[in-house]
């Protein structure tokens, strides 16, 4: 009987790939009442560097409008390198499609807020994100069958 290889899950490394901040009306925006209008979108992108070694990036971006006015626009892109050694294909989708973003997200959170309040707006703290959720969903999408009306 052979042996089953050891499953070993971990983060090599957390880094930030890429920040943008925008403010294409201030300084005039900040003479306006802030009754923010919040839109946020979040993505997520898995490459391959190794056999075990994978990339998996977060992007999240949020761009805050008063009425037609963009306040400001901030994306993060944070980024961590997963060793992912002894585990099957279908083991090793919820590891990186909800775990190892969830492990991401509070330090892309913190560099939106950080941006935000040196940029001279109010302070904004993104909501937590159920990772789980958003990765079945994708399941669920990814096996749905292709109509075509």
């Amino acid at each position: 009987m052979a042996e089953q290889e050891e499953k070993k899950f971990s983060i090599q490394k957390i880094f930030c790939k890429d920040v943008s901040f925008e403010t294409p009306n201030s300084p005039k925006i900040f003479t306006q009442k802030w009754q923010p209008e919040v839109d946020f979108n979040l993505g997520t992108h898995v490459e391959p560097i190794d056999d075990d070694v994978f990339e998996v990036a977060i992007t999240v971006t949020v761009t805050v409008k008063i009425g037609d006015q963009v306040a400001y626009l901030a994306e993060v892109v944070q980024a961590g390198i997963f060793t992912l050694k002894g585990f099957t294909d279908a083991e090793r989708g919820p590891l990186l499609g909800s775990y190892s973003p969830s492990a991401l997200f509070p330090y892309a959170r913190e560099a939106i807020s950080d941006l935000v309040s040196k940029g001279g707006f109010p302070q904004l703290l993104l909501a937590p994100v159920n990772f789980d959720a958003v990765y079945a969903q994708h399941v669920q999408q990814q096996s749905a069958p292709n109509t075509v009306n």
